[in-house]
């Protein structure tokens, strides 16, 4: 059973080399990159290999990079081995339901889109829940983002469409033939995980993931990213993860 592991989840607790090392000894066998991995991209892949993991998908923050020097996000996806990537957020000043600014926004993603492909890239949006905030002509930024961007696949964070106030599995239905990766996190009872933003290991929370997964595996998804926003505890959180994700 192959899983991917988003490495922003461990950017506490480095060196890489040691979040590697264990990761690779729990059974992971692929991790997703942020911009905390991209520096020397040829050195990072060094210790993927090392590692037996590799690096099929990939963050690329903030989304300007792709047109600034989108030579550059393709050399380093290309270094580490990535086949698809994603546009994971916009800045805060931007996570409000503004229509026009996310048609905008996925007008760009739609041209991007265009030139990832053209590398040989796959590319694609990763969600958030500001996503989900009504717009004042009763639109949310998502239906934005796909119905504009027709040709960028979705990477569905399934937890955080939880808490934009949203069924995942109706989102799931919908968008059958855009979903291709998914995030697998979870949110921990009321009251609960205060210090770790609310978020739980996966299968430790109030997640019906054997449910959502089944939904996920049903319309063809096939990377499934382990992620926890805050973790207090890497190695808490990558086991009991690990261990929950070979039960759905």
């Amino acid at each position: 059973m192959d899983v991917s592991f988003q490495l922003y989840s461990a950017r506490e607790f480095t060196p890489w080399e040691t979040v590697l090392q264990r990761l690779s000894g729990l059974g992971y066998t692929q991790v997703e990159g942020f911009g905390g991995n991209y520096e020397d991209p040829a050195a990072f892949r060094e210790l993927l290999d090392a590692n037996g993991l590799a690096m099929p998908s990939g963050h690329f923050f903030p989304m300007e990079q792709f047109e600034d020097d989108i030579d550059k996000v393709i050399a380093t996806a290309k270094a580490l081995g990535m086949e698809r990537i994603f546009v994971p957020a916009v800045p805060p000043e931007q996570r409000v339901p503004d229509a026009a600014m996310w048609q905008s926004i996925a007008e760009r993603l739609e041209a991007i889109g265009s030139k990832i492909r053209d590398a040989g890239l796959r590319f694609g949006w990763h969600n958030h829940d500001f996503e989900f905030q009504t717009c004042a002509d009763g639109r949310l930024p998502m239906d934005i983002i796909l119905e504009t961007a027709p040709s960028i696949e979705w990477e569905a964070d399934i937890a955080w469409i939880v808490r934009g106030g949203q069924d995942p599995l109706t989102w799931i239905n919908i968008h059958a033939d855009r979903i291709t990766t998914a995030h697998v996190k979870d949110i921990a009872p009321e009251g609960e995980c205060a210090d770790e933003d609310g978020w739980a290991d996966v299968g430790q929370g109030t997640m019906d993931w054997k449910g959502i997964m089944a939904a996920l595996r049903g319309i063809g998804v096939d990377l499934f990213v382990m992620e926890h926003d805050k973790p207090s505890d890497f190695d808490r959180f990558a086991s009991r993860s690990i261990d929950a994700f070979k039960t759905f």
